[in-house]
Order: structure tokens, then C-alpha cells, then sequence
């Protein structure tokens, strides 16, 4: 399962959604583009909104600058991180603050 936890300044995602095997699961194809367009977008925006961490099966954003444009595009993404969740609920679990 992916596991996106949602704090003030900070996003963690962990985890393999197993929805099939890893290299063919649409639901971590799916949680990857979302989260790298939206980190893309922020840094086209402002290179020092944000800061990230990627490692296998770990993906740490932290917001350093949080402006209109860069929670925006935050929320942009969690929404359609919950939209992803709604649909495959074994799949993907998010938290806040936790």
C-alpha cells in the first residue's frame, strides 16, 4: 500500500500501491505522475518553494515558501491523490499530520 502523509510543511509517500507487479501497477504510475508533475510545476514556478528527496519507494517533498501558486498546485495534487484513493482504497491510504 501507498502511504501519503500530509503534514503542515512536509509530504511523505512510502510504499508500493501492489496493485500488480512492480514496473505494471497503473495505481504507483498513477501517485508518480501526479507527484512529479505537481514538484515540476512548483520548480518551473519558484525553485525554492520546495525541496524533495527520491528513493525507491520513498518521496519527500518539504515546502519551504509556501505561496499562492505553490498551494495550488499542492492541493491540486492532493485532491487528486484522494480522487486515486476514492477508487483504490486497498491501494492507497492517506493521512494528515500524522
Amino acid at each position: 500500500m501507498i502511504k501519503v502523509n500530509l503534514k503542515e510543511n512536509s509530504i511523505i509517500i512510502k510504499g508500493h500501491a501492489n496493485y500488480d507487479t512492480y514496473g505494471n501497477d497503473i495505481v504507483c504510475a498513477s501517485v508518480s505522475c501526479i507527484v512529479y508533475t505537481t514538484i515540476n510545476a512548483i520548480l518551473n514556478f519558484n525553485k525554492e518553494a520546495i525541496k524533495y528527496k527520491d528513493q525507491k519507494d520513498l518521496m519527500q517533498i518539504n515546502i519551504f515558501q509556501n505561496d499562492d501558486i505553490t498551494q495550488k498546485l499542492i492541493n491540486n495534487m492532493v485532491t487528486l491523490l484522494e480522487d486515486l484513493q476514492k477508487q483504490y482504497p486497498k491501494n492507497i491510504k492517506i493521512s494528515k499530520g500524522e
